[in-house]
């Protein structure tokens, strides 16, 4: 680079993130506080940006954005991005989800476990003195078929995961030929005839936001186990609650949640509905705070993977 170029990191990430990019050559610049209009005041002097998801960087951003020339999300989706116009004024997108898919694969084959074997509400009951083996018999994984909607990184990861275990893995996406060793891509009518469970693996657009919901449900001819690692907003509360009351969903793992805020990093202030409530007292639900891909390890290999791609980038 023949000049020195400015990096603005809007979130705090793992320490190597900041010193490979200096090593790179960038001057970095941390403002981890101040409102909108403070970034809107000064984001037209920084040729680069690194973000999670707290920040929406929409078109307004991107055309004050004079200088800039990447973006690194340190994650994986890219919703909180106008992508069209970033792509419009050449700006290169440098997404992460190599850095937590392990991660992600990990937790979805743990909620799963968990619901099957009852681990989680055996776990409470115990805890209040109660010692009821027969209600808590439970199923095995064996021998079943399993669904993967979304074969992309974070599909593949769990596809990866079940490879010890006795069961058919089928994967559904929009994209063709996306199949391999570990699952076999099939059409939705195939999908729902034979699938057991269901685990989500797919980003948030207009095409997934509510695609779980009652009809889609109700197309399954087996009941199902459903574990959503993916996007809340990709599951209808409701329509998933009715499934559960009718016993066509056995149990659901859901580490996210359609309430929660754009930022992830809390719900919705206002009062929660009553679907949400069904929720938290249901025992074959478990659930997590968007933790899927939030380990140790990830948090370092999220920032590798920035670093790496950026320099990619400058240097092919």
């Amino acid at each position: 680079m023949s000049e020195t170029k400015r990096v603005l990191h809007l979130d705090e990430n793992h320490p190597l993130l900041l010193s490979g990019l200096q090593e790179l050559g960038f001057q970095n610049e941390e403002r981890y506080t101040g409102t909108r209009e403070d970034i809107l005041g000064i984001i037209g002097n920084y040729h680069g940006l690194i973000i999670r998801s707290r920040t929406p960087v929409d078109r307004e951003f991107l055309e004050a954005a004079k200088k800039l020339e990447f973006i690194g999300r340190v994650g994986a989706g890219l919703e909180n991005i106008d992508l069209d116009f970033a792509r419009e004024k050449g700006i290169f997108l440098a997404a992460a989800p190599e850095g937590n898919r392990n991660a992600v694969g990990e937790h979805s084959l743990g909620m799963l476990l968990s619901l099957m074997n009852k681990l989680h509400s055996s776990d409470q009951e115990v805890r209040r003195g109660l010692w009821q083996r027969e209600a808590n018999r439970g199923w095995e994984l064996d021998g079943r078929t399993v669904g993967i909607i979304g074969y992309g990184n974070m599909g593949k990861a769990f596809a990866r995961k079940l490879r010890g275990f006795d069961v058919e893995v089928l994967c559904y996406d929009i994209q063709g030929g996306v199949g391999d060793e570990d699952a076999r891509q099939v059409g939705i009518m195939e999908f729902q005839q034979r699938c057991e469970v269901v685990s989500l693996h797919v980003p948030q657009t207009p095409l997934t936001t509510g695609m779980v919901n009652a009809e889609f449900i109700d197309a399954f001819q087996h009941p199902f186990w459903l574990i959503n690692t993916a996007r809340g907003k990709c599951v209808r509360t409701e329509d998933l609650v009715e499934g559960l009351k009718s016993g066509k969903i056995r149990g659901a793992g859901l580490d996210v949640l359609e309430y929660e805020k754009t930022s992830f990093e809390s719900l919705f202030a206002a009062e929660l509905p009553d679907a949400f409530k069904y929720l938290i007292e249901a025992p074959n639900v478990l659930l997590s705070p968007h933790i899927a891909g939030w380990t140790q390890e990830s948090k370092e290999k999220l920032a590798q993977t920035i670093v790496d791609k950026i320099q990619q980038h400058y240097n092919p």
